[in-house]
Order: structure tokens, then sequence, then C-alpha cells
């Protein structure tokens, strides 16, 4: 019995020992894992602190990216709007360059009608050269229409009127080179008013202002015809004589010695 109750009274010991060396092993074990614990939860803490100053360094650079982007729209918009506007202007430029155009070919017509007009003016004032009756001649442009007037009222017959023009030319241009044939077609339309005397006068004018114009024989001739209807045949005869020797080889002379033949 009482190596039973030693052997009993043996184990509690023995299991207290182990108990007792057992706990410090399992305070050990137990300290650690606190420790252990906290260095997760720190890790974590500083997971989630770095995770957030992530989150808050991307959401900065997503800010400025927008903002960036916000930027660079309205600089894109203010482009558009000025690329707008420069086209406005550029459209405005081109239409006053075509205004401008159209504006420049007007005063190029304008100016070349004035330019017209004042060449047709100075073309009416300068001489001009004619040819009367074989001869080159200077007159000025009123000179001609005025002339060419009064024979154009010949030709249709008009005597009177033709010997009142002939006159009043004469009267204005005294020295025109029109003036012998003036005289000698005034001399015609007298002669066909059957105004003989003053016919003869404008044929003997013409002979005696210009004795070498060509129309002077005719006029000398055109004098004995006024003398032979006027029954002067003595007048006739020495006017035919005048003619023949003053102008011996005209045609005139010709046809004046043949009249001569049957005046009496």
């Amino acid at each position: 019995m009482a190596c039973l109750f030693m052997k009993a009274s043996r184990r509690p010991a023995a299991w207290l020992l182990a108990l007792a060396l057992a706990a410090p092993a399992a305070q050990a074990g137990l300290f650690d894992d606190d420790e252990a614990r906290k260095a997760i939860l720190d890790l974590r803490q500083k997971q989630e602190q770095s995770e957030a100053r992530v989150k808050a360094a991307q959401a900065d650079s997503t800010a400025q990216l927008l903002e960036q982007i916000n930027q660079l729209k309205r600089s894109l918009l203010d482009l558009n709007n000025q690329l707008e506007m420069m086209r406005t202007e550029m459209a405005r430029m081109r239409g006053q360059d075509e205004q401008l155009t159209r504006d420049v070919v007007e005063l190029q017509r304008v100016q070349k009608d004035i330019q017209q007009g004042v060449e047709d003016r100075i073309r009416k004032l300068e001489p001009q050269k004619v040819t009367v009756d074989g001869k080159e001649i200077l007159v000025d442009p009123e000179e001609r229409r005025q002339f060419e007037d009064s024979m154009a009222v010949l030709r249709k017959g008009e005597f009177a009127a033709a010997a009142s023009a002939f006159a009043a030319f004469n009267r204005r241009y005294p020295g025109s080179g029109y003036n012998a044939a003036s005289l000698f077609w005034l001399g015609n339309a007298q002669y066909g008013m059957r105004d003989y005397k003053e016919a003869m006068s404008s044929f003997r004018s013409l002979v005696s202002v210009a004795p070498d114009h060509p129309r002077a024989p005719e006029a000398l001739l055109s004098i004995v015809n006024c003398q032979m209807e006027l029954k002067d045949s003595k007048g006739a005869r020495r006017t035919l004589d005048e003619l023949v020797k003053a102008y011996p080889k005209s045609e005139a002379a010709q046809a004046g010695k043949e009249r001569l033949a049957s005046v009496k």
C-alpha cells in the first residue's frame, strides 16, 4: 500500500512539474503570437496608408489630367474660334479683294472711256490731213465738217442753200486750204441758180487767189459759160484767149479752143 501511495503521490508532483516547466513555454508562444498579430496589423495599416496615398496620388493625377484635358479642350475651342474668325476675315478680305478687283476694272474702263473721249476731242481739235483736188492740205475737223456738209447740200441740187453754205464757209475760214475749192463750188451753185454775175465773181476770185490751183482752168471756162449765157460774146472770147494762154495744156483749154471757134 505504501508503494502504491508513493506512486500515486509521485504522479501529481510530476504533472505539476511538467506543468510548471511547460508554462513559460506557453507564455512565450502566446507572446510571439501577439507580436506577430501586431506586426501584421502594422503592416496592414501601412499597406492601407500606402494604398490611401496611392489612391490620393491617383486621384490628384486624375484631377490634374482632367484639368489638363479641360484646358486642352478650352485651348482647342479657342483655336477653333480663332480659325473661324480667320476664315471669316479671309472671306471678308476675299470679298474686299473681289470688290477691289471689280472697282479697279471699272476704274480702268472709266479711265479708258475718258482717255478715248479726250483723244476724240483732241482729234476734233487737231488739224487733219485731207486731199482736195489732188492736193493734200491740213484743216481743222470742224472746218472739214462744214465744207463736206456744204458739198452734200450741193449734191442734192439745193443750189441756193449750197451757195449760202459755201459763202458762210469762206467768211469763217478765209485762209482755209479749202478756200479755192469752196470758191469754185460756190460759183457752180450760183450758176445753178442762174446768178451768172455772182458766179463769174466767184470763179474770178478763185483764179486771182489761186492761179495754180487745178480748178483754175475750169473756173475760166465756167466764166466763159456765164458770159455766153449773158450774151457777152466779146467777153467770152477774151476769157477764152486768157484760158488758152494761161493753161495751154489743160483739158479746159482744149475745150475752150473748140468753143472759141463757135464764138462770134
